[in-house]
């Protein structure tokens, strides 16, 4: 049975996502800003993360909020960390891949999660030692034990283009070995899709505490392993936090042989 808090979020979602179905019928009448080169927000990321937040505070009112259009609010010692539309510009295309991540953070930790799809209607959830659940359905990461055959996923974050010759050496390196590698453009649906085994493995550099919180959860209670360029375990996924950081997720197992692959090709020495 899910927690509470964890019905309170999967409610707050659902608003959000409702808000952004509602608008997908108007794309071209959006109004979009490009908050950095190359990486956009429209009204609709707005509007649905206000949706998610009023569900949130009428039963928290004392909580703090992080939130990828609004930023910091409040103090409290829970901090819901909230990415309204992860896969912007999927949405602003028409791409049907993009989704709501919400995750419940406790000093940098995440202890709950909420993940969800509106179009597909998946739903992903997890709760701190209560394991990771996909429509009710209890969910694993893949069982591969290397590089071998695997389905990877990454990203080409703009805030990072100066190091993408060396992203591109080291995916041409893990194509050796990998059979391919996916690029989706959201980073809570890759950590979802490693959750439940749709990915064996994932990796990208500048994501931030939004994009990644309730993945991060959803792929440890999954019985998988996350951790940056170099083995080291991530930074407070909290406001302490919101600088980018490089990420890796998969099975302990594959996650390390990733890992090593990405120091190996001399990706991770572009973060040090």
């Amino acid at each position: 049975m899910q927690k509470p808090v964890v019905n309170l979020m999967v409610k707050a979602a659902r608003a959000a996502g409702n808000v952004l179905l509602r608008n997908m019928n108007r794309l071209d009448a959006l109004a979009v800003v490009e908050k950095e080169r190359m990486d956009f927000a429209s009204e609709v990321d707005e509007q649905a993360e206000q949706a998610a937040i009023r569900e949130l505070r009428r039963a928290h009112p004392d909580a703090g909020f992080l939130g990828e259009e609004s930023g910091v609010q409040g103090k409290g010692h829970s901090l819901f960390v909230i990415d309204p539309l992860d896969g912007t510009s999927n949405y602003l295309r028409g791409l049907p891949h993009w989704c709501v991540s919400i995750a419940l953070v406790e000093h940098g930790e995440p202890q709950h999660a909420v993940v969800f799809d509106p179009l597909r209607n998946e739903l992903f959830t997890a709760s701190r030692g209560s394991g990771a659940v996909l429509n009710d359905r209890r969910i694993r990461v893949a069982a591969r034990k290397d590089l071998g055959g695997a389905l990877l996923a990454t990203g080409f974050p703009p805030r990072e283009r100066a190091s993408a010759p060396a992203q591109l050496e080291c995916v041409r390196e893990l194509l050796r070995e990998a059979e391919d590698i996916r690029r989706t453009g959201s980073a809570a649906l890759d950590l979802a899709y490693v959750a439940c085994g749709r990915l064996d493995g994932y990796f990208e550099a500048g994501v931030k505490p939004w994009d990644i919180a309730a993945g991060v959860l959803l792929v440890r209670e999954a019985g998988g392993r996350v951790c940056d360029f170099r083995g080291a375990a991530t930074g407070p996924l909290d406001a302490r936090g919101v600088h980018g950081r490089a990420l890796v997720a998969g099975n302990p197992k594959l996650s390390e042989a990733l890992q090593k692959q990405i120091v190996a090709s001399g990706y991770a020495a572009a973060f040090d």
